[in-house]
């Protein structure tokens, strides 16, 4: 990742297209970097987007629109627009790129912000490590990649553990990983290595192979009526596939876990 003098140089300019009425953002590369329905902007457009929602399963039904989320990397907003805006969320982005911003702002329907929303242009390291107090965020949505979409650019050890520092107690992160990728297993072992003690499971590969990866703190992963209870009510009241979800969820494998 780059250091922030350096940004203005180094960081791709965000670009766009538009293919039957879906918007698309780009980093200067055909990659596609996030997506919004023109004429349902509030709505998740990709699948592996709606996929890192899952962590509304691992929240308890009377406290699953409470609190503060987080995300780290905006892309086109999908998740900025559905915990601020249909969740009613005290919601935060850090993004680095300026472009990107920009971009959202201009044309993926950022909320202004103010006293539930604020955008913190910044490295996500450096909003780790320096500007999150302990147990900040009740839910962290982590989606970090740059214009070559390789792998995450943060995705050390310590970086996981200033996630998980940053997250309340019974706390959750979701991850996007490439599940097809080399680096998933190194990923997936450093996040579980980082949330011992908690609950990390995965959410089986998309078309494309992202891979989601959810991390609880401290916490068990409920008993399956639970989630499916919940599964329903995140169905019926948000429109979102939880259900879905529910048949997609995994545990690490134990060659994942017994990684150094």
């Amino acid at each position: 990742m780059t250091t922030k003098k350096n940004t203005a140089i180094e960081l791709a300019q965000a670009t766009l297209s538009e293919h039957d009425g879906v918007r698309y953002l780009h980093l200067g590369t055909p990659w596609v970097q996030g997506a919004m329905r023109l004429k349902k902007p509030a709505q998740i457009e990709l699948e592996y987007v709606q996929r890192m929602m899952a962590w509304m399963l691992l929240r308890p039904a009377g406290e699953l629109a409470r609190g503060h989320a987080v995300q780290l990397g905006l892309g086109a907003g999908a998740i900025t627009r559905f915990t601020q805006g249909v969740m009613k969320m005290q919601t935060t982005v850090v993004e680095l790129n300026p472009s990107v911003i920009a971009a959202n702002r201009a044309y993926f329907r950022l909320p202004a912000e103010g006293q539930r929303f604020q955008v913190l242009e910044m490295d996500a390291q450096t909003w780790v490590d320096e500007v999150a107090e302990p147990g900040a965020a009740d839910v962290l949505c982590v989606d970090l990649y740059d214009h070559e979409a390789a792998g995450p650019v943060l995705d050390s050890a310590a970086f996981y553990r200033g996630c998980a520092r940053a997250l309340a107690e019974g706390g959750v992160m979701s991850v996007n990983l490439f599940g097809r990728h080399a680096s998933f297993a190194r990923s997936a072992a450093r996040i579980a290595a980082a949330f011992e003690g908690g609950t990390v499971i995965s959410l089986q590969p998309t078309r494309e192979g992202n891979t989601i990866v959810l991390a609880l703190k401290h916490a068990s992963l409920p008993e399956r009526e639970e989630l499916a209870a919940r599964a329903l009510q995140i169905d019926t009241r948000y429109g979102l596939p939880a259900r879905k979800w529910l048949r997609m969820i995994r545990p690490l494998p134990d060659s994942v876990l017994a990684r150094p």
